[in-house]
């Protein structure tokens, strides 16, 4: 099970490879979703923009078990429009001995995300409104399920010396599923800011926070991440995220955590 979903990755990264090409820089950069890497300051007209990054983990000896981290992110962008798609997945799975002393391997995380962002360019530097749609699907979070949609303004409030800051607000309707199968939905306001601060020209760090704010829960997502420049299409990027949700059933934490290691490929 393992290594099928391995090669379901790998596949997914060499079918996204013909669709794609990079430019040179950074271009102003949306917030939604998880931290967005190093891109080009222009992108031709029509054109596209693609990175993957994979990471994967694997034990041996008193504990054993293997964890692997990917994600995919797509950019074409106009004159008048940017759109922005992301898929993700990340998985463990540990090795145990039963009690009858046979060696079985068991699920411990499974997590897939995916979004969408549709954003119309207003006059003005960053400035933009926008539509998203996003879907989660954790098997052993506190949500087993959570999918949202929104509309929303975004613009730039600091542009300066390397370092950028883009803020984004409005209106959203969520719909989940906890752990429990209990069905939730309902209205939310989210909030979101990535602050990005060149370190030098193949350095850059970026830091994320973004707020859901509904009637019974407020859902929030914070992640960080330092990437290095390998050469022109490779990245080595280390990231820390946190998910915390504030009502959740019981025997749940109210806070996910997850760091990582991953080589990215820019193309």
């Amino acid at each position: 099970m393992l290594m099928k979903s391995i090669k379901m990755f790998a596949l997914a990264l060499a079918s996204a490879h013909g669709a794609a090409f990079a430019a040179a820089d950074l271009p102003p950069v949306n917030v939604h979703g998880p931290i967005k890497i190093v891109k080009p300051d222009v992108i031709p007209e029509g054109g596209w923009f693609t990175s993957a990054e994979l990471g994967a983990i694997t034990t041996s000896g008193n504990t054993s078990g293997t964890s692997v981290t990917g994600k995919i992110e797509a950019r074409h962008e106009t004159s008048k429009w940017q759109h922005d798609f992301l898929v993700s997945g990340f998985f463990k799975e540990d090795e145990y001995i039963d009690d009858d002393g046979v060696q079985r391997s068991a699920r411990s995380a499974q997590r897939y995300a995916m979004s969408a962002k549709a954003a119309y360019k207003l006059l003005g530097e960053g400035r933009r409104a926008f539509v998203l749609a996003s879907h989660v699907n954790d098997r052993f979070g506190a949500y087993v399920r959570y999918s949202t949609v929104g509309i929303g303004h975004g613009s730039r409030w600091y542009n300066e010396d390397g370092k950028t800051l883009d803020v984004e607000i409005g209106p959203g309707y969520f719909s989940g599923e906890r752990a429990t199968g209990e069905q939730e939905n309902g209205v939310t306001v989210r909030g979101a800011a990535q602050f990005r601060w060149r370190l030098s020209p193949s350095a850059m760090f970026a830091q994320t926070v973004s707020v859901e704010r509904g009637t019974s829960n407020t859902h929030s997502v914070a992640e960080t991440s330092l990437s290095t420049k390998i050469n022109g299409t490779m990245q080595m990027k280390a990231g820390f995220s946190a998910r915390n949700d504030t009502d959740v059933p019981a025997g749940k934490k109210n806070t996910d955590t997850q760091t990582s290691l991953t080589l990215v490929y820019l193309f």
